[in-house]
């Protein structure tokens, strides 16, 4: 996911976005813990993207 892919999101859209997300990284997370987990890789990634949509989300409510 790209931060310019972001940018024609509403704002609702971009907390849905957040929400779904964190809720994929606990999942993530619990299959961690639970050795369930193939590929860990995942899981910096997803916390990137979710800096970046909270990123987009500010620069959108600063506007």
């Amino acid at each position: 996911m790209k931060a310019n892919e972001l940018d024609g999101c509403s704002v609702a859209e971009l907390e849905k976005k957040s929400l779904e997300l964190s809720q994929e990284l606990f999942n993530l997370k619990f299959q961690l813990h639970t050795g369930h987990l193939e590929n860990t890789a995942k899981i910096p990634q997803l916390r990137k993207d979710i800096a970046r949509v909270k990123t987009v989300l500010q620069q959108k409510l600063a506007k």
